[in-house]
């Protein structure tokens, strides 16, 4: 009991919890990939699709800032976004039904991913918080 209570006073656990999980996602847009880890064990490696041409993909490090569990996109057209998880204003990673073209440039510049993947993903944000999720961009 003592153990834990220094554990908790200084900002470090002795027992992991799910509360204090850190989930990384790092989207790669030269290899249209997503690679999710939890406490730094790999856990998913996804294809996705980015911005194409003449749109773009926010580069570099960001926390989620909201989560929707059904989104409509109000300037495409109420384009449904499952499974939403916005880290920079309108740029969201979400599910799409447009599959085949997952692994190419062929967003409006969130971060598309298969319906089932981007449920997934929402999850680990929902379970382990946004604070202790990190949501890296990289070329």
């Amino acid at each position: 009991m003592a153990l834990l209570l220094v554990a908790v006073l200084c900002g470090w656990a002795a027992f992991p919890t799910k509360a204090f999980a850190s989930t990384l996602a790092v989207i790669s847009l030269s290899q249209q990939r997503m690679a999710v880890s939890v406490n730094g064990v790999p856990v998913y490696d996804w294809p996705v699709s980015t911005a194409r041409r003449g749109y773009v993909t926010p580069r570099g490090s960001f926390r989620p800032i909201r989560t929707e569990r059904m989104w409509h996109s109000r300037k495409y057209d109420m384009s449904p976004m499952p499974y939403a998880v916005f880290f920079r204003g309108g740029y969201a990673i979400h599910g799409t039904q447009y599959v085949r073209s997952l692994g190419r440039p062929a967003s409006h510049g969130c971060v598309r991913l298969r319906t089932a993947n981007a449920a997934a993903f929402y999850r680990l944000v929902r379970q382990h918080g946004m604070r202790n999720t990190k949501i890296v961009i990289t070329r």
